[in-house]
């Protein structure tokens, strides 16, 4: 190798001026700090022997089970408070359906009791028409007796003699035959039905209506009202009665009810809604005069 060969140096290169001034100026800046703080500071001070620990591997760990715990601690919290607000519907829930059912059981016996009320009163109606029907047919016989009464003080004996012949004839004449027969049947075979203003049968019936389907046996067309019925025909004594005669009850241009005689001292008629089509005898209710149509 030659001795004019450029050999490398190994010593450090020197630093810029500029970075020299920056160095010192902060080492002069940290020193200073340093000796203010310690002229400040009490003579008899000790030295310093507590250090700070920084956080290791080991409290970062801890750290993060804190705040899984945490988390924990607060979906368990929010849990319980939905289980807190769903008890809480079922509660007012239930409230609310057991108030439902107290008023509705309230209504129900409400209903219950308006009409056991109903029922009553219209029961009570029944009873008073039904006695009204009857004073009335009383009233109707007392007049009638009274006016018998003053035709037989008229007539004299003659219309004993009458009256005797007529029990006899009606007597003889109580097994009805024909026409008759026909209609006594029809009147008999309804007995039990039930009675119904304005009906007309097959199952159900009022007075009237009985009397002209019973008559409808026979071929004979009547008019659908009672003193229509009551005002054809020609007019008969109570003593002098056939099976098949209208019975009516009432003044016979005024009637508010019919029957149909069919021997033996009784009649076939549809009485009332209580009773329905029953046969009686002429003293359960006598009549206030009869028609004969055959």
């Amino acid at each position: 190798m030659s001795h004019t060969a450029h050999i490398p140096s190994h010593r450090k290169p020197r630093r810029s001026a500029s970075k020299l001034a920056l160095r010192a100026g902060v080492a002069g800046g940290v020193l200073g700090t340093i000796a203010v703080a310690g002229a400040a500071g009490p003579a008899n001070a000790e030295p310093v022997t507590e250090t700070i620990e920084m956080p290791t591997l080991g409290s970062l760990e801890t750290g993060t089970g804190l705040a899984s715990a945490v988390a924990a601690s607060a979906e368990a919290s929010q849990q319980e408070a939905l289980d807190q607000n769903l008890q809480t519907q079922e509660n007012l829930a239930l409230q609310k359906a057991a108030k439902e059912a107290k008023t509705a059981k309230a209504e129900a016996d409400r209903k219950a009791a308006a009409e056991k009320a109903e029922k009553a009163r219209l029961k009570a109606e029944q009873d008073r028409k039904e006695a009204e029907e009857r004073a009335s047919r009383d009233r109707a016989r007392t007049q009638l007796a009274a006016q018998s009464a003053s035709d037989d003080s008229s007539t004299g004996s003659g219309s004993s003699d009458s009256g005797s012949s007529a029990d006899s004839g009606e007597t003889q004449t109580q097994a009805p035959s024909g026409s008759a027969a026909a209609i006594v049947a029809f009147a008999r075979a309804q007995i039990g039905d039930s009675y119904v203003t304005g009906g007309t049968g097959p199952n159900s019936w009022d007075c009237s209506g009985l009397v002209q389907a019973a008559y409808r046996q026979a071929g004979i067309d009547l008019p659908r009202i009672s003193y229509d019925q009551s005002s054809m025909g020609t007019s008969v004594s109570l003593s002098s009665l056939q099976p098949g005669d209208i019975l009516y009850w009432g003044s016979r241009s005024g009637s508010y009810h019919v029957a149909i005689y069919v021997g033996g001292g009784k009649y076939v008629g549809a009485q009332n809604s209580s009773t329905g089509v029953v046969e009686r005898s002429l003293d359960w209710d006598m009549p206030s005069g009869a028609v004969r149509l055959l």
